[in-house]
């Protein structure tokens, strides 16, 4: 473990539970003088003194690594480049340098994911503005401002995040679910409809069209749960598991989403949705047996999606949950993308950091993935910060069920940080030590520092082109200049 300085956090976590140095200090079983050092960041926060907060507060260790600082680093950063011209940026008389953003992001975290909130909410603010601008003056049918700006998805996505993508009490009660209802691996959608037959009265029926291209319509009145026809028995089991996950778990819905600080019903109702899945995901694919299986088969995808019956990105999607304390699996981030880059879904278990300013980088393997359909595309990619990590992407789809109707298509795409890249079957082959092996991307054209990229669609945010002979200070874009002659 590398030096880690934590002592704001370490002062957070003593003023949050109302103790005095010395308090904290007995607990522990540290000196008051050793502790005091500890908070005024004289000395480095260990291992031993991290087991004891664990032990005695039951915190997640998590809390103090530098995963999180690494994301808040990367969100300040896109902050700054957003800034107007001449504001806290490279050149200006108030800019805020890099060590600067590394000490907030370290020494205050809730300053900086506060900083990262209200920048949220200003951009959608001003797209709002933006589209409300584009209607002219008719602006019939278009809601007033907001009060509340944040979108519902995104509250959800960063609750999840908070949590490292594991939600324990969830998890621990599928798990239990999951023994006692008898499920099998592959097997489980025959006892999940039995499950509902027999403690719920509800019956399963196949229907060739839902309505809007669903795969579950729930009729409470008539006890009937429609799943689309043509399902595999994998995705038969997971609408299953999502309909007991409301009628078993209904009041942990609730309470962890109205426990979760959301600003709407709109995004509590999505928070449901969100961990209702969750509870299907690890009722289908129970913590114990599937972290065993993913690291005997050393996380290959392909194995674990035969052994359980179900699909790729359900696979992936439940790799990036695996984070129980003293039982964790590899820290992963999980993305689902269109061929436009829309991002649809996006998970992370760690520090990885999804730009919300951009789009995606078009050099990452997830696009790459669309022209080798049905292979798994494995890529070592670097960040401009010089972290390297492994991503592995395969092209999925998903049938419109009928001749002419539009069907779905998505890259997903499943990463760690190199580190972790041995213990992954996909490592084979791969030159993990030589940094000149990996692929340089970025977050993004609007807050990626490589300059000369040969695939820049446009300068980062704030900065402007050098136009020197007719070539521009970004080689991607010629700058018109004129030749004709100059008065005398």
């Amino acid at each position: 473990m590398k030096k880690t300085f934590m002592g704001v956090r370490l002062r957070r976590l003593r003023e949050e539970r109302g103790m005095t140095q010395v308090a904290l200090a007995r607990a522990l079983d540290l000196s008051a003088s050793y502790l005091n050092q500890l908070e005024q960041n004289q000395r480095p926060l260990t291992v031993p003194v991290l087991l004891k907060i664990n032990a005695v507060f039951g915190v997640d260790v998590q809390r103090f690594s530098d995963d999180d600082e690494a994301r808040l680093i990367t969100g300040l950063r896109e902050v700054l480049a957003d800034l107007p011209a001449g504001v806290g940026r490279e050149g200006a008389g108030d800019a805020v340098s890099l060590a600067e953003i590394r000490e907030l992001a370290a020494g205050m975290p809730a300053v900086a994911r506060t900083l990262l909130a209200l920048h949220q909410r200003h951009r959608q603010v001003l797209e709002r503005l933006e589209a409300l601008g584009s209607l002219g003056d008719d602006r019939s049918g278009v809601a007033p401002l907001p009060s509340h700006p944040p979108m519902a998805y995104e509250e959800v996505r960063d609750f999840f995040f908070a949590r490292q993508n594991h939600i324990a009490e969830l998890d621990d009660a599928a798990e239990r679910c999951a023994a006692d209802w008898g499920l099998l691996p592959g097997r489980a959608d025959e006892a999940l409809a039995q499950r509902l037959l027999v403690a719920h009265g509800v019956r399963v029926v196949d229907v060739t069209e839902l309505p809007g291209q669903a795969q579950r319509v729930f009729h409470a009145d008539t006890g009937v749960l429609q799943l689309a026809a043509g399902l595999e028995r994998g995705q038969r089991a997971f609408q299953m598991a999502t309909q007991l996950a409301f009628l078993e778990q209904g009041d942990a819905l609730q309470r962890i989403a109205d426990g979760a600080a959301l600003s709407s019903d709109q995004a509590r109702a999505l928070a449901r949705i969100g961990l209702a899945n969750y509870f299907a995901g690890a009722l289908v694919l129970p913590y114990t047996a599937f972290l065993r299986a993913a690291e005997a088969a050393r996380y290959d995808i392909d194995r674990l999606g035969h052994q359980f019956g179900v699909g790729f990105e359900t696979v992936c999607h439940r790799l990036s949950t695996l984070q129980r304390p003293n039982a964790r699996g590899v820290p992963f981030f999980f993305i689902r993308v269109d061929r436009a880059g829309n991002i649809s879904k996006r998970q992370s278990a760690t520090h990885f950091h999804f730009s919300k300013i951009g789009g995606t980088c078009p050099l990452w393997n997830v696009y790459e993935a669309f022209a080798q359909p049905g292979r798994t595309v494995p890529q070592v990619a670097r960040m401009p910060d010089g972290r390297a990590y492994l991503w592995v992407a395969r092209a999925v789809s998903r049938s419109g069920g009928g001749w002419g109707v539009p069907g779905k298509e998505f890259s997903v795409a499943l990463g760690c940080d190199i580190r972790h890249a041995p213990q992954l079957v996909y490592s084979r082959g791969l030159d993990l030590a030589n940094p000149e092996a990996a692929v340089p991307i970025g977050m993004g054209c609007k807050v990626c520092e490589r300059d000369a990229c040969p695939q820049r669609a446009f300068p980062p945010i704030g900065r402007a082109l050098d136009v020197n002979e007719n070539r521009s200070r970004f080689a991607p874009y010629p700058v018109a200049v004129s030749h004709a002659p100059r008065p005398s």
